[in-house]
């Protein structure tokens, strides 16, 4: 594997990307090389990804949804 400064940031967006999916269909070892891609991207760019939106996976409509302080469930 070649060094992780040396690479561009779309060619480490692409390796990212690439070791990721390896990961979801099950090889062992490509977890911790996607992990650490991934990190290496995030310091790149100085934006943090995850929020409360994003990390909320309910349907738009449900998440919208109020319901009044007096009921409990």
């Amino acid at each position: 594997m070649t060094v992780i400064s040396e690479l561009s940031d779309d060619d480490l967006a692409l390796h990212a990307q690439e070791w990721r999916q390896r990961a979801l269909r099950g090889e062992k070892t490509a977890r911790g090389v996607a992990h650490t891609l991934e990190t290496e991207l995030r310091q790149r760019s100085g934006v943090t990804l995850a929020s409360a939106e994003t990390l909320d996976t309910r349907p738009a409509t449900v998440r919208q949804q109020t319901r009044p302080w007096w009921k409990f469930w």
